[in-house]
């Protein structure tokens, strides 16, 4: 993948609102679940956890519709960085299934064994520990996932899986805007990108191209480009997938 590090960079899923790092998050996290750990003794039942996965082109304004949805849902947020760093430190996927283990002893086993039989995709050790950090953080909390093909490694019975598209044009003068650029330059970066989002989906998950047949609801964001809008009708789909209700919908 080409390294635009010495440039201006586009924060994937960054769009103007001050956000906890990574690695400041997983810090948090961390505390809390051992803290947990320490606390909960095991379970005697296992719920399962269904959780909302967003897929998005860069611009596309996915985190922004994320931040309404967790108003909605009351959900976490988790994206691509977090994900990616949480990847890289084994140790800190690890404590999340302790966590997980001393509530429901074997249980993270019997899941991640099912999900290497089920995906053919589960070829090398980055995406195996990937994998198990996606499953692992979506049994322990309902979370609204960004990016990172996290709808291909959850089963499908147990997520919302969205897509969120919008033109080129509308992507670009987003980009142009957050990075204060003209649109010119805002175009190379995004092709370099969307260069890039291609390569890891094709590397990760063996796919030359993402199909709308992988998820359940398409939102066109030209089309219904507010934010808060594109949330009520996720949250919606969602309560009709699920069967929930979320009392404090805004």
């Amino acid at each position: 993948m080409r390294n635009t590090s010495k440039e201006t960079v586009y924060p994937p899923g960054y769009y103007g609102k001050k956000m906890m790092s990574a690695s400041d998050w997983v810090g948090t996290q961390v505390r809390q679940w051992e803290q947990a750990q320490a606390e909960i003794k095991a379970a005697s039942h296992f719920s399962q956890k269904h959780c909302i996965c967003l897929s998005r082109g860069i611009g596309a304004g996915a985190m922004e519709v994320a931040d309404f949805l967790s108003g909605i849902t009351g959900y976490r947020v988790i994206d691509k960085e977090i994900i990616e760093h949480m990847a890289k430190d084994s140790s800190l996927t690890e404590k999340i299934i302790a966590t997980f283990d001393e509530r429901f002893p074997g249980k993270m086993t019997e899941l991640l064994v099912a999900l290497s039989v089920e995906k053919k995709f589960f070829k090398t050790d980055y995406v195996k520990q990937l994998a198990k950090t996606v499953t692992a953080l979506a049994h322990t909390e309902p979370t609204i996932f960004v990016g990172r093909g996290t709808h291909l490694i959850l089963p499908r019975h147990t997520i919302l899986s969205v897509q969120l598209v919008c033109s080129k044009k509308h992507r670009i003068e987003k980009l142009a805007n957050t990075l204060g650029i003209g649109n010119s330059e805002a175009e190379e970066k995004l092709n370099i990108i969307d260069d890039d989002h291609h390569e890891f989906f094709k590397k990760v998950f063996l796919r030359e191209k993402i199909s709308p047949d992988e998820f359940d609801l398409v939102v066109h964001m030209d089309h219904i480009a507010q934010g808060q809008q594109v949330a009520q009708i996720i949250a919606s789909a969602f309560e009709q997938k699920f069967q929930v209700n979320f009392k404090h919908k805004k």
